[in-house]
């Protein structure tokens, strides 16, 4: 019981505050303080951010905006980021406030649009900025849910552009997934819409427990103690899978290598998805979603399960699924019903199983979440739509795979994915923990898992990027100038205008620490820091005479080889090759690296030489005839044309190496006194 000073407070509290007063009264729970704070602060006039972890309840203050909106005679409009988590808020609204009081603006329904309180995806809010509406009239609140989906890289920019080109008396209540940088998306959003105060939330209201299922058997991903450490037993099954999927490719283990010893078969370390849910029910986990990222393998798994004997509801259970089931579709003709394969869809419900993704009848959707809710359907097959928020917590989250197409190539999810699809785990008031399932595949590492589940949170990254589309609309809405100003304003030019800054504090800095060292060079013999600028200076100037004088030294080397012309007799100046030498081919200019005139040495060896053998501009000594029918791969073409080279320029004789003068030391003699002797080097 709460002492006199705490009824005191509180009655102050809702004295200033009346209408969070009266909209708490309408839960049957009480609210946790960062709700309350958030609610205090929108109904002060502010716009809020509420970043909190998935399933903490921050829906209740996008729900707050709504009852401020009615009771002030106000606008406000509810934005979601997919139709399947508005139809379900849509529904949540009209229970509470009535159907004349809600609207729904989807892609697939259109329901009473002038309603005070509009529930809609995010796409139509844009466009109805973008067009002008008079719906927009009266707008006094705008519920972003899932703002962090503007971090999507095909729709994220869609969220940005609504909050920039919304109208300054309009108040946006952002509610966000716990990421590490909210404070720097709260402070952009109060650059660009005024007053918004950030509020972060990372306490968990169910604790959450992470599983690997390896087999039949389901290991704790991590040990107890003070650290996460990683169960050991896990990696030691990682390392047997390696070793078994190595020696299934042919590999023998060491000791074993005789030619007829088959390889060993790998150990199945994992299962079907009947037996997965028969040990979720053993181990009394459901209702649990299992996340497939295909729709194809949602409606497989189900058929999977239908195949067998599975079933997880009583005969009472089956009896309420089918009178339901039958109620919603009592407007859907016959004939439909067996083309929309309704027959199987309802015995898939009534063993207590089904699907969910976006391709679904939008009434069978609604049904499945609904049974879903009220605790008869216990198993669901799902996409990863169904972690945005819509409202279908479970005992447990079963993840199949760590990878999924993301549009364009098969990528590992993401610690942020990750932590938004075990955020369903955990039924707030009923449960007292939830646990999230990683099933165990061929080559999973569990430091990977665990590496995605302790990842608590992750940075928030603006995808936006202007479209022609978006500049087109912007200059017939605003003007040329205005849309610049408007695009300037994008979280994305927020973030990198943040970077800049910091980069210029460093140069800064850098440039203070320069100044000093300046001063310090100074002394009565002169000013160091001149005489290094003018060192520097000629340095410089050196450099660069050197530079342009190699350059004219190989312009002449180059217009000397160019000169060349078959039957040149050439003194190689330098390199292996050096030496007389008839020119064969002089080559090309147009070659990259100048012209390799092709040639044959005294010594019988035909090679096409480069620049770098010539140092210093070639001169023709005299010049030879070469026959046409020459042919340098030819040993007695080479060596006919070697041995005329050799009369032209030796007599005949081969050319001998260059004497070389070798100091050779006595054993026992003094150094100075040491002999010199000549020696011929072959």
């Amino acid at each position: 019981m709460s002492s006199p000073a705490d009824r005191y407070a509180q009655s102050r509290a809702d004295r200033l505050h009346p209408q969070v007063a009266a909209f708490r009264d309408l839960y049957p729970f009480g609210l946790d303080p960062f709700q309350i704070e958030a609610c205090k602060v929108l109904e002060s006039g502010s716009g809020v951010l509420v970043a909190a972890p998935t399933g903490s309840g921050k829906t209740v203050v996008g729900e707050f905006a709504v009852h401020l909106a009615i009771a002030h005679g106000r606008k406000c409009f509810y934005t979601t980021p997919i139709k399947a988590l508005s139809n379900q808020k849509f529904g949540d609204l009209v229970a509470r406030y009535g159907a004349d009081n809600v609207g729904l603006l989807t892609g697939d329904n259109t329901i009473n649009g002038d309603a005070p309180v509009v529930v809609m995806t995010t796409e139509v809010l844009r466009n109805m900025l973008y067009a002008g509406s008079s719906t927009l009239n009266g707008l006094s609140y705008v519920v972003m849910d899932e703002v962090h989906y503007l971090a999507d890289r095909f729709r994220g920019a869609v969220w940005e552009e609504v909050i920039i080109h919304l109208p300054e008396s309009v108040s946006v209540i952002s509610l966000s997934a716990t990421v590490s940088n909210a404070e720097e998306f709260g402070d952009w959003l109060t650059e660009v819409r005024g007053n918004n105060v950030t509020i972060v939330e990372e306490k968990r209201p169910v604790p959450l427990y992470q599983h690997v299922l390896v087999g039949r058997r389901m290991f704790p991903l991590f040990e107890d103690g003070p650290e996460e450490r990683v169960n050991h037993q896990l990696e030691k099954i990682a390392r047997e899978d390696f070793q078994n999927a190595r020696m299934s490719r042919g590999a023998r283990p060491p000791g074993k290598r005789g030619r007829g010893a088959p390889p060993p078969r790998p150990k199945r370390y994992f299962i079907n998805r009947v037996d997965v849910l028969a040990k979720l029910d053993a181990e009394g986990l459901l209702p649990a979603i299992t996340f497939i990222f295909s729709r194809a393998g949602c409606e497989g798994a189900v058929a999977q399960c239908l195949e067998s004997n599975l079933s997880l509801t009583s005969t009472e259970e089956r009896q309420e699924i089918r009178a339901f089931t039958e109620a919603a579709c009592v407007n859907i003709p016959q004939e439909d019903l067996q083309v929309l394969g309704y027959y199987e869809f309802l015995e898939a419900l009534e063993r207590g199983i089904a699907a969910h993704h976006a391709g679904m009848l939008p009434t069978f959707k609604e049904i499945v979440e609904a049974l879903f809710s009220q605790g008869y359907v216990k198993a669901v097959f799902a996409t990863e739509t169904l972690a945005l928020g819509i409202n279908m917590p479970a005992r447990s989250v079963v993840i199949e795979k760590l990878s999924k197409w993301n549009g364009e190539t098969h990528a590992d999810i993401t610690p942020g994915e990750y932590t938004q699809l075990t955020g369903r785990a955990g039924r707030r008031g009923i449960d007292v923990e939830g646990h999230g399932v990683v099933l165990w595949q061929p080559g999973l590492d569990p430091k990977q898992v665990a590496g995605l589940a302790s990842t608590r949170t992750y940075p928030l990254n603006s995808s936006f990027e202007p479209s022609y589309n978006m500049a087109v609309n912007l200059v017939h809405q605003v003007g040329r100038a205005s849309a610049r100003t408007l695009l300037e304003q994008s979280f994305a030019q927020f973030q990198a205008d943040r970077s800049v800054v910091g980069l210029a504090r460093q140069i800064k800095k850098a440039e203070e620490a320069l100044e000093g060292y300046a001063k310090s060079a100074e002394c009565h013999l002169g000013d160091y820091m001149e005489y290094a600028s003018l060192r520097r200076a000629l340095s410089d100037l050196e450099a660069s005479g050197s530079k342009r004088r190699k350059a004219a030294d190989r312009e002449t080397i180059m217009q000397s080889l160019d000169r060349l012309r078959p039957g040149d007799v050439i003194a190689v100046p330098a390199g292996r090759w050096a030496g007389v030498a008839v020119v064969i081919d002089p080559g090309l200019r147009s070659d990259r690296e100048g012209p390799r005139p092709l040639v044959l040495t005294s010594t019988r060896h035909a090679r096409r030489l480069a620049i770098v053998d010539f140092p210093t501009p070639v001169e023709p000594m005299t010049r030879m005839r070469v026959p046409k029918s020459f042919n340098p791969r030819n040993p007695k073409s080479r060596n006919d044309l070697a041995s005329a080279l050799r009369i032209k320029t030796h007599g005949g004789e081969m050319p001998q190496a260059p004497r070389e003068r070798i100091r050779v030391d006595h054993p026992g003699q003094n150094s100075s006194h040491n002999d010199e002797i000549t020696a011929l080097r072959a």
